[in-house]
């Protein structure tokens, strides 16, 4: 079974667009963490699955969102990198591959 880390930026990113979503309309803020939640259970069990867009990081497109979830994996841990918003900023995450403490969502 894979270990899933957060960044702790990545999980801050989530919780935030989370929060903006909450703001625009009732009910999608739990309409985009399910999918989030679906995205993150199927890069688990697929790391590969996801398109690389460097060397180790890979991205998986949210379904109905700008969003995609950068990350890298091995066969024992898959690391969430960003909840990036497609739109913006796209190289704002990559100081992110240095080694950081675990931590949860």
């Amino acid at each position: 079974m894979v270990v899933v880390a957060w960044h702790r930026l990545a999980a801050l990113e989530l919780h935030e667009a989370a929060g903006f979503l909450a703001y625009k309309r009732s009910g999608l803020r739990d309409v985009f963490l399910r999918e989030a939640e679906r995205c993150v259970a199927a890069i688990a069990e697929h790391p590969e699955a996801g398109q690389l867009i460097g060397s180790i990081v890979r991205r998986r497109m949210l379904r109905r969102f700008p969003y995609a979830i950068l990350y890298c994996a091995d066969d024992s841990e898959m690391r969430i990198l960003a909840v990036m918003h497609v739109r913006r900023r796209p190289a704002y995450w990559p100081d992110r591959l240095d080694p950081e403490p675990n931590t949860s969502r």
